[in-house]
């Protein structure tokens, strides 16, 4: 995976929860198909993980958040729409996200996700799903 530094240039970078096993196998997901080496992932759980001055580590940890080559940094359902537009095989998704009203809809169900979570990752880590970040 390239660092954040590498993909200015090249594509979105993308923030993650390296301590959440749902989060790690959809990164991985997202790095191994078509498209994904022209994105950047940074592991916010991390400790020295470099975010920029606009995204503190705690919102980073609480949502998705896509940061653009120019800089724009988007969080949520648009976030991921953003990735879905860099990934040919996803970008059937980023076409129906276009839709008017579709984003909104996304952001509810991502938000319903994200009281979740929690109870799902620890669920996933008790059945041996990995982490990204060794010792979460």
């Amino acid at each position: 995976m390239r660092t954040n530094a590498e993909t200015t240039a090249m594509g979105p970078t993308i923030y993650f929860d390296g301590s959440c096993p749902i989060c790690t196998a959809e990164i991985g997901h997202y790095a191994s198909i078509e498209g994904g080496n022209r994105l950047g992932f940074i592991d916010v759980s991390d400790k020295g993980a470099e975010l920029g001055s606009d995204l503190s580590s705690g919102d980073a940890m609480r949502r998705f958040h896509v940061r653009l080559p120019d800089g724009t940094l988007l969080s949520g359902a648009r976030a991921f729409a953003e990735v879905w537009k860099s990934l040919p095989g996803w970008r059937w998704a980023a076409r129906a996200s276009a839709i008017p009203g579709v984003i909104p809809v996304l952001e509810v169900g991502y938000r319903v996700f994200l009281t979740t979570r929690p109870v799902v990752s620890k669920l996933a880590k008790w059945f041996g799903a990995p982490t990204a970040s060794p010792g979460s």
